[in-house]
């Protein structure tokens, strides 16, 4: 028995409307943050009357997180927290997440079902390469496989050269990873001898990074493995969000009897309405130690119809973020519109970096990537051609390409990092 529920569309309505009605609640009785942004928007929980009430109430961001950093979002007594996790904090104070026993319940129960969506059945060996710590990433999948009654191989990240001899050995279906990680891997398999398309995975469920349906056509052509996106966020859960059905790869369903979404205009706000372009905010239906209520998440997506589960609207594939947006010559450029690019460009492979750099008093975008070990030097000057002229003709933004030597840019062995932004390092007269 499959563990989605088998909702009716006005059946789900009337469950999200009764579960918003409780989290607002919670939230205003028991976080003072949101007693105070509710007064300042003139609404208490009583307003919500109709799903579309929900735009009365004021937005979350990371920085609301932040200033009431460690503890202050918490709308449970820190005793009853049995789990936090927090981000990185590279730009300021992490974002600190908390989870009490049902929470955790909870998460395991959707990434589960994540786990089954994307083809993963009990009983399957599962390789988990996400990190884990803080990070959400390993232990929400942990948890989800082990609740589908799969066997864990809990790796995580790093020591790529055990991860393939753990893959030879150990014979996983599934593994977890994020899609720049698993590049990383499949490079690691060949300089072993090891022929991708001839270990036991079938199912790769990728996540934590915005990628392209040409990354997915690139990993499914290096190896047998069928590639389906997954997508979560720490303050709002986790991984396990929404996922992609592993029979139609056709945009990641969202588990809307625990997370509401809305699609807004990133500028003013508005919401949108379902296939129209914008940022994912989504508000908790079901969270006890830290609800959040519509939370700017700053991803760029949009809303369909729902196909293998049709009560599930779907999210189209993050194509990149309004906070990751590089803006050069006035034209605004994201590092997934120069992926989809190179992916098309023989001779060129998906490691690449994005150089932004300002020499005079404009800036210049290079975008650095490496040549595939077959492309000899006049290849990849062609290359270089192709990719400068495609990026110009489709994105509209002149930039240069610097194609380098196989293995010569940094591995990633978690998230991808596809930016270096040198403009702020020039000397200022």
């Amino acid at each position: 028995m499959s563990l989605v529920p088998a909702y009716g569309i006005s059946q789900l309505r009337d469950l999200q409307l009764e579960r918003l009605r409780w989290t607002l609640r919670h939230a205003y009785d028991n976080v003072p943050h949101y007693r105070q942004a509710f007064a300042a928007a003139g609404v208490t929980p009583d307003d919500l009357r109709e799903l579309g009430d929900l735009a009365r109430f004021p937005f979350t961001a990371k920085a609301d997180l932040r200033a009431n950093y460690p503890f202050g979002m918490f709308a449970v007594p820190r005793a009853e927290v049995s789990r936090i996790h927090a981000s990185s904090g590279t730009t300021g104070k992490p974002t600190v997440v908390g989870y009490t026993a049902e929470d955790i319940r909870t998460w395991s129960e959707v990434m589960a079902r994540s786990i089954e969506a994307a083809g993963g059945r009990a009983g399957d060996i599962v390789h988990i390469a996400y990190g884990y710590g803080l990070f959400t990433g390993g232990l929400g999948a942990h948890y989800g496989a082990e609740r589908l009654g799969c066997t864990v191989v809990p790796v995580s990240g790093g020591m790529t050269e055990r991860q393939v001899q753990l893959i030879v050995d150990f014979e996983p279906r599934v593994i977890m990873v994020t899609p720049s990680y698993f590049l990383g891997i499949l490079d690691e398999m060949v300089r072993q001898g090891v022929d991708p398309k001839a270990t036991s995975l079938e199912i790769g469920i990728f996540g934590a990074e915005p990628w392209t349906e040409q990354m997915r056509q690139e990993v499914q052509r290096r190896s047998n493995v069928r590639a389906v996106d997954i997508y979560g966020l720490s303050e709002v859960m986790g991984p396990g969000v929404s996922q992609e059905s592993g029979e139609t790869q056709d945009g990641l369903h969202i588990w809307e009897d625990h997370f509401y979404p809305e699609v807004v205009d990133p500028v003013t706000g508005e919401v949108l309405p379902d296939g129209a372009d914008g940022e994912l905010v989504f508000t908790s239906l079901t969270k006890q130690a830290m609800p959040v209520i519509r939370y700017r998440t700053r991803d760029l997506t949009r809303l369909d119809p729902g196909t293998a589960y049709p009560a599930f609207r779907r999210m189209a594939k993050i194509t990149g973020r309004s906070d990751d947006m590089m803006i050069v010559r006035g034209v605004n450029v994201f590092p997934s519109q120069i992926e989809e690019q190179l992916l098309r460009v023989d001779g060129l492979t998906p490691h690449y970096l994005c150089v932004l750099t300002r020499p005079g008093h404009m800036d210049e975008l290079t975008v650095r990537v490496e040549r595939r070990p077959e492309a000899d030097a006049a290849v990849a000057v062609d290359a270089a051609r192709l990719l400068r002229k495609r990026v110009k003709d489709i994105v509209g933004v002149t930039i240069a390409v610097d194609v380098v030597e196989p293995h010569a840019l940094e591995r990633s062995l978690g998230k991808a990092r596809r930016i270096d932004d040198q403009r702020g390092l020039r000397p200022t007269r």
